[in-house]
């Protein structure tokens, strides 16, 4: 029996491909295969979830104060399993979900490891199936960017095209989780600052609608949060949706500081199973005292959103204050404070999950606990359902920095836009209230503090992005200190460089010696032994010297500051590397932004 040659019948198709189909409409074709699969990975996760939550759930050992006491177990099962599947099956680092994915945007040209296609997928049920108080939508999100990226590169795609099909396994995996096909573009729009092209509107469009459908298919026409708004917006309340998004800003800030001051914490601790003890513990506890912090906690937010509390108390040690409101009040606040402590404990001590759910679930819950408030309080009659829906694109967006996308994505999974006025006016005023104090998303923090992160801003993208030291020219021929004018005769005649470094006997930089001040020296040969280089060189003043440390975008203020054509550069002992010349930066910034445009 003859063997298949694989490659053999992939490479004539690629030949087959250049000849019959243009890029733009493969990459279109492969949208809407990209988009399948990620709706597939949606409904798979969310299934596997499901089913392994429901059966965990069912099992129950009650403790003489009430509460499960499994719940207390759980947790370290499931970040236990996690680190061992990340170390012995996959034997690496899946990386942090969307920041994963704005760095391979930024640096890696859309490359994503292929092992992402299903890691994230099978790391993030072990977590939150068992407990981890993160959510399924970063790591559907990353798995959906895995595909499309892989796609890509599986076809031989330029970059942009790569990143194109990575954009679309991200929207093509929030749209199938939510069935929400305008949030799932809008996510990638404003969470992986693509830019809104016709290059990349039409396959990214193609991608979230073909993953929604694919949900639908599978699962019908239930969504997340399945509920109808039955009460409309009245005008009169636009004072009660600002409070709402000032408390949900101060919400999503406590979210975003708690989570980064726990990171630090944990960090710390150099032993990994020191912190999977750790991490076990005080999520099992944190759990066991407060059950709506068990997962992603949807169930809980759906109880509410309908009116029900029970699902609050289910399994609770406060399970004899439910009929008490101010009781249920203070637990509701005791949820908002403890969310962030569940969410980084969770993915600090190991376990795999996002923030995307964990903000809407702090939005359902202050959302509630705002209107619950104001109506136990006299003052007005609200309806906590509103709320709770509002609430939870406010906090969305005080986290993530997406309006747009939270806005949509609450209007598409209740069905209509009788909730629009109020989403925007609660998100805009969040997003107002956050900036002050934290001027980028959950996502892009750490991403902007190094310098890797691509937005919106070509311009400045690429002049943070690029690399100085590839740049750097390091050809030129050194002088030493105490050197006579002779042996700079004898260096000019071997090299085509009209500037010579200074340096002396440690590497230390001391100035250059410019060819054009010297030219009318170099035919009196009296001067040769009389003139060292010390007396001929300049000394670089701040203007004209960068460190290597220094991004490109120090570098062109520099040149802004600056005359010169070439700029000398040294680390931040003042250790000589060598210069940049204005022509090659800024050519090397234009082929930047022409790998970066789409069109």
């Amino acid at each position: 029996m003859q063997k298949i040659d694989l490659q053999h019948i992939k490479k004539e198709f690629l030949k087959w491909r250049l000849r019959n189909i243009t890029e733009r409409n493969f990459v279109i074709g492969l949208s809407c295969v990209v988009g399948v699969l990620s709706g597939c990975a949606a409904v798979l996760l969310k299934n596997l979830v499901h089913f392994t939550n429901t059966f965990l759930i069912g099992a129950s050992w009650n403790s003489v104060i009430g509460g499960n006491v499994l719940m207390l177990i759980y947790p370290s099962i499931g970040i236990l399993l996690t680190v061992l599947f990340l170390r012995y099956f996959v034997k690496g680092d899946i990386g942090h979900g969307i920041p994963n994915i704005l760095y391979s945007i930024s640096r890696r040209k859309g490359r994503i490891l292929i092992h992402n296609t299903y890691s994230s997928l099978i790391a993030s049920t072990l977590t939150v199936a068992f407990g981890g108080s993160v959510g399924l939508e970063a790591p559907i999100a990353t798995t959906g960017s895995a595909i499309g990226s892989n796609i890509g590169r599986f076809f031989h795609l330029n970059s942009k095209n790569v990143i194109l099909l990575l954009g679309c396994g991200a929207a093509g995996a929030i749209a199938g989780i939510f069935k929400a096909p305008i949030a799932g573009i809008l996510f990638v729009l404003e969470v992986l600052m693509f830019d809104l092209t016709m290059t990349a509107a039409i396959p990214l469009l193609i991608s979230s609608i073909s993953a929604s459908l694919i949900a639908y298919f599978f699962m019908g026409n239930d969504v997340q949060f399945a509920f109808t708004v039955s009460e409309h917006f009245d005008i009169s309340q636009i004072p009660y949706f600002v409070v709402l998004g000032l408390f949900c800003g101060f919400v999503s800030v406590y979210f975003l500081r708690i989570i980064s001051y726990i990171e630090k914490k944990f960090s710390k601790i150099k032993k990994q199973y020191v912190k999977i003890i750790t991490g076990g513990i005080v999520l099992g506890v944190l759990i066991f005292m407060f059950p709506p912090l068990f997962g992603e906690g949807y169930d809980a937010l759906n109880g509410l959103l309908h009116g029900n509390t029970d699902p609050l108390f289910r399994n609770s040690v406060f399970s004899s204050l439910q009929s008490q409101v101010w009781a249920y009040l203070i637990l509701l606040f005791a949820v908002i404070l403890l969310k962030g402590i569940a969410t980084s404990v969770t993915t600090s001590s190991g376990g795999i999950g996002g923030t995307f759910g964990p903000s809407l679930f702090l939005g359902g819950i202050s959302g509630f606990f705002v209107a619950t408030l104001i109506n136990e309080l006299g003052i007005d009659s609200l309806s906590t359902s509103n709320f709770a829906l509002v609430g939870m694109a406010a906090v969305m967006t005080g986290v993530m920095h997406a309006p747009l996308m939270s806005t949509f994505l609450i209007a598409e999974i209740t069905g209509g836009y009788a909730l629009f006025a109020p989403l925007l006016i609660a998100s805009a005023v969040a997003y107002m209230a956050v900036y002050p104090f934290e001027k980028h998303s959950i996502y892009t923090k750490k991403l902007a503090k190094h310098g890797d992160l691509l937005t919106h801003d070509k311009d400045k993208s690429a002049w943070r992005l690029m690399n100085m030291e590839r740049l750097v020219e390091k050809n030129f021929t050194i002088m030493r200190d105490g050197d006579k004018m002779r042996d700079l005769i004898h260096a000019i005649e071997k090299t085509s460089r009209n500037i010579f470094p200074v340096l002396d006997k440690d590497n230390k930089f001391l100035g250059v010696v410019v060819l054009d001040d010297i030219r009318s020296m170099i035919f009196h040969p009296e001067y040769y032994d009389t003139y060292t280089v010390n007396d001929l060189m300049h000394k670089m003043s701040d203007s004209d010297r960068v460190y290597i440390t220094d991004s490109m975008y120090d570098v062109v203020k520099k040149y802004r500051l600056s005359d010169k054509y070439n700029i000398v550069v040294t680390d931040n002992d003042n250790n000589y590397i060598g210069f940049l010349s204005r022509a090659n930066v800024f050519s090397a910034y234009r082929n930047f932004v022409f790998e970066l445009s789409d069109e």
